[in-house]
């Protein structure tokens, strides 16, 4: 690892940063620290997009920077860890990174928390310059009884990458919303997410691809699995800007319903105010394929392994899509553990 840090309920307790990273002007650590950090604040998000952001701005205690300087290359990832263990309260962590020119970055995101109830509200504030690479990655395994409502936004510079997944597992009430605004020529965006609800979670995503340069492409590929009596939302929209000729958008949510009592809602959205793009969206709510598992079965496989190895399929191409091997591990065995527990009841049942 390149560097760690680590934000319980808000507050900055650890804080490292390999020594020949620091000598190449890398800079990790409370934004108060950095004699430009006031530079930094807001520069992915020009103005809060709703109250939970402006509640987050008052009221985050310590926001941490990483700050990657021009031509800069990261190759191990930094870590973020989110630890809420506050009870009853509220929560505003914030993390905010600059990828410089032609710098690359990898970022490792971990929100997780003890059993307590509390509300979690958390903001990533990503800019990534010309010819710049940021891979972010996080990890939302939150506790049974924390609200979350968190915010990511990217913003992406001439020729610049992000590439961004997100695996949902955690929380009650777990919303994201995530920004990719892509404003330089060239710029380009993909976002990933899978996500598994069990019990009476929901699950709640909104995304916003927003294409305000020529040339420019965005990628999003989410996949969710709903059991028990959990919901899950999904709400997209691509929208092309005068200027963004030439653009090409694609938006993808597929979800797999494996309880009658579970919902789904997926609302993807187009809106194009130019020609000359190439343009989709699409959503699919379904149970397990009969067919297949029928295939399986035929060949001897038990109902319930069938329906196992067709789910670990369905997130195959989305857990291939996390820049870091070691979060796709994590998110295999979080979906191994799922599996494993509705095996279980099942076979209680």
């Amino acid at each position: 690892m390149a560097g760690v840090v680590v934000i319980r309920n808000g507050w900055v307790v650890e804080n490292t940063l390999e020594s020949g990273l620091a000598e190449a002007g890398v800079t990790i650590g409370p934004i108060a620290d950095l004699e430009d950090g006031s530079d930094h604040l807001g520069s992915a998000i020009d103005f809060p997009v709703d109250l939970f952001g402006h509640l987050n701005r008052a009221f985050g205690p310590e926001p941490v920077a990483i700050v990657v300087p021009d031509g800069v290359q990261v190759d191990d990832p930094v870590v973020v860890v989110v630890l809420t263990d506050a009870k009853a309260s509220a929560v505003f962590p914030r993390v905010i990174v600059r990828c410089g020119v032609g710098a690359s970055l990898t970022v490792v995101e971990l929100h997780t928390s003890t059993d307590v109830a509390s509300l979690v509200i958390p903001v990533l504030d990503a800019t990534i310059e010309s010819d710049g690479l940021l891979r972010h990655a996080l990890v939302q395994e939150m506790g049974p009884r924390i609200w979350q409502l968190a915010h990511q936004a990217f913003k992406v510079g001439q020729s610049g990458t992000v590439e961004a997944f997100t695996a949902g597992l955690g929380g009650d009430y777990a919303r994201t919303r995530i920004d990719c605004r892509l404003v330089g020529r060239g710029a380009e965006g993909r976002l990933a997410a899978a996500y598994y609800g069990e019990d009476d979670q929901t699950l709640d995503f909104r995304t916003f691809q927003e294409h305000a340069a020529p040339d420019t492409t965005s990628e999003l590929l989410f996949k969710g699995a709903l059991d028990g009596s959990s919901h899950s939302i999904y709400s997209g929209l691509i929208r092309v800007l005068p200027e963004a000729v030439r653009t090409r958008a694609h938006q993808t949510n597929r979800n797999i319903k494996l309880s009658p009592d579970a919902w789904v809602e997926t609302v993807p959205n187009l809106e194009i105010e130019t020609d000359d793009v190439v343009c989709s969206h699409a959503s699919t709510v379904s149970p397990v394929d009969e067919d297949q598992r029928f295939f399986l079965e035929s060949r001897g496989v038990p109902t319930r392994v069938a329906e196992r190895l067709l789910l670990e399929g369905f997130f195959q191409d989305v857990a291939a899509a996390a820049s870091v091997p070691a979060v796709a591990e994590m998110l295999q065995e979080a979906l191994a553990e799922r599996l494993d527990r509705r095996t279980t009841v099942e076979d209680g049942q």
